[in-house]
């Protein structure tokens, strides 16, 4: 199994909804350099904390739908997703440490 899933319009919520750990779901696109920058991060966290934590990405240029039902204006961002329902938003790239200590009060 993929370390991070791929979410789009139509899977979106059945995924998101299903997860049994908090999901974190990196709105990005192609063309975005911040986005790039924090790929190689995500992966990295989706393998260490994957008994915590479960990463998705949505790519905003394929999926409004589900980009403007959260209100996705900048890019990347992160929201943390628990239950189904989102409970903490990062917006633009940030170092491996500090995005671990921005979700630890979640997972």
């Amino acid at each position: 199994m993929a370390a991070i899933q791929t979410l789009t319009d139509d899977t979106f919520s059945e995924l998101v909804g299903a997860s049994d750990t908090p999901m974190l779901v990196d709105f990005w696109a192609e063309w975005c350099g911040p986005c790039k920058q924090i790929a190689p991060i995500l992966e990295e966290l989706a393998v260490e904390q994957h008994d915590r934590l479960s990463i998705g990405k949505l790519n905003v240029d394929e999926n409004l739908k589900v980009a403007q039902q959260f209100s996705v204006m900048s890019i990347p961002t992160l929201i943390l997703f628990k239950g189904g329902e989102p409970v903490a938003r990062l917006v633009g790239a940030k170092p491996k440490g500090a995005l671990l200590q921005e979700l630890s009060a979640y997972l």
